[in-house]
């Protein structure tokens, strides 16, 4: 599998809350947090990684080139506008095949994310989003399924069927289908990521949802703890 990590915000929650430290390089178990999503992405069959960093975060930067690979390793140091734009700066040096996506401050167990990449590896649809029945966002992405978990649609209210899940901030792909998308969307001034998942169900790709459990967001200093607690204590639901 082929990872990348968006990783260009500037965290400006987590200064204005108090955090000094560049996000990427929180302390959550004794790693920092891009560190600890390195290590689980080299867990599960890895064949490449690619980062993107901005410009003023040169100590995240400084880490990760302080790191060793067993894989090739590619990092793209820009600022950019949005996550998409990050994506798209990123996938530059994508090969076509499948690829998995996370930004740096999505949490989940090792354990869990094996199983979804397991699956994406085993089957032939466009795109594997993982999704979470945990809702803990300010601006949860809902997910609408059929009964094969096949995304019919991205919705920013919960739909009438009910809310069974959110999307995780996990996208495995393949390309080249899925950056011709991301190219169009870019170019017609598109920048919200959500709106680029709404935009590969428009193109007609097959595209699934699988559930992971639980997955977390880093936005402020409290979720800090929260992670912490999540990823130290195996039994927490």
């Amino acid at each position: 599998m082929n990872y990348a990590i968006i990783a260009a915000g500037e965290g400006s929650r987590l200064v204005q809350e108090g955090v000094q430290r560049p996000k990427p390089l929180v302390d959550l178990d004794g790693r920092p947090m891009i560190g600890r999503l390195i290590d689980i992405f080299m867990e599960h069959n890895p064949e490449s990684l690619s980062v993107i960093v901005n410009e003023q975060m040169t100590e995240v930067a400084d880490y990760l080139r302080s790191r060793t690979y067993p894989v090739g390793f590619n990092l793209t140091v820009k600022s950019t506008p949005s996550s998409m734009h990050s994506f798209y700066e990123v996938s530059r040096g994508f090969k076509d095949g499948k690829f998995c996506l996370t930004t740096v401050d999505t949490i989940f167990r090792s354990d869990d994310f094996g199983r979804y990449i397991e699956a994406f590896e085993q089957s032939d649809a466009d795109g594997y989003m993982a999704v979470t029945p945990f809702i803990d966002d300010e601006k949860p992405l809902y997910v609408d399924t059929d009964a094969e978990m096949r995304v019919t649609a991205f919705l920013d209210t919960p739909p009438a069927t009910g809310a069974r899940y959110v999307s995780g901030g996990i996208y495995g792909l393949t390309a080249p289908a899925a950056l011709d998308v991301l190219r169009r969307c870019i170019e017609q001034g598109q920048s919200r990521m959500r709106n680029y998942q709404r935009a590969l169900v428009a193109a007609g790709l097959d595209i699934r949802a699988h559930s992971i459990g639980k997955i977390m967001d880093v936005d402020h200093a409290g979720d800090i703890i929260k992670a912490r607690e999540f990823i130290n204590n195996p039994t927490q639901p």
